[in-house]
């Protein structure tokens, strides 16, 4: 790659932006998911991205995107049109996947999904299979073995799930979703309680879905875990090979410099 290019993950919750410069290293960043703003408001947003990373626009080779928010889509490919004078890929559609796709409707797998797997399997090559974690607006676990994707779990967020109970709750306290214990005790106060519900509860899921899965997987089986509530669930679980906050910005860098570049 011989010049910077950038890199949009665009979910319901949040869009996440990496910025990859000449020696190979990735800058990420985090806006709020946005429908209702304009395309020259998310311009604006790039360009105090770039000037914070010392960048003008004119140092972009190109942009590459996944997305599963339609509407953003489109405001975000008019940004880049308007304001870094780019065309916006995005993958699969523009750039395909180099990894095979085994769900019985391909076209209903999210990108973010695949592109978190393609991810997965170029970081751990080695790996007889692979179980991807992302805590994202829902939480997923993605398989794959070989070069083949094979489907996966879909199970409530933290924070969505945290919503939820704070939309049915009178007096909710705020909580941090942060612990400071290896193991859950009996809180003493609400916000620990729920702190603890919150963290080791989701951390004994992913044990457990992991466990489950792995058993249906030829071995070795490598978890990696994904998404801003990744280091919070590895700090009280040890079922985590590796922790890659921003695998989806790793994954959409390579398939840039593999296929586009």
């Amino acid at each position: 790659m011989t010049h910077c290019a950038l890199f949009f993950d665009i979910g319901n919750t949040n869009i996440k932006i990496g910025v990859s410069r000449k020696d190979g290293s990735l800058t990420s960043y985090v806006l709020p998911s946005n429908e209702r703003q304009t395309a020259d408001e998310f311009g604006l947003a790039l360009l105090q991205i770039l000037r914070h990373c010392g960048l003008e626009a004119d140092a972009l080779s190109g942009c590459l995107a996944s997305s599963v928010v339609p509407g953003l889509s489109l405001i975000v490919r008019r940004a880049c049109e308007r304001f870094l004078g780019l065309r916006l890929l995005f993958t699969p559609e523009d750039v395909p996947l180099p990894l095979e796709n085994r769900y019985a409707r391909p076209h209903e797998v999210g990108a973010d999904r695949l592109v978190g797997s393609y991810a997965a399997r170029r970081l751990f090559p080695a790996t007889a299979s692979i179980i991807s974690v992302d805590y994202g607006t829902a939480t997923t676990f993605d398989c794959v073995q070989d070069n083949a994707y094979l489907g996966g779990l879909i199970c409530p967020g933290v924070m969505s799930s945290v919503s939820a109970l704070a939309a049915g709750t009178a007096k909710l306290p705020r909580i941090s979703l942060e612990v400071e214990e290896s193991v859950p005790a009996p809180g003493r106060s609400t916000s620990t309680s729920l702190n603890h519900g919150f963290v080791f509860g989701f951390a004994a899921m992913t044990e457990g879905l992991v466990a489950r899965l792995s058993g249906t997987l030829q071995g070795p089986v490598t978890v990696v875990g994904t998404g801003g509530f990744a280091p919070s669930i590895a700090a009280v679980t040890d079922c985590f090979h590796a922790v890659r906050p921003d695998l989806l910005l790793e994954g959409l860098s390579l398939l840039y410099k593999e296929h586009v570049c």
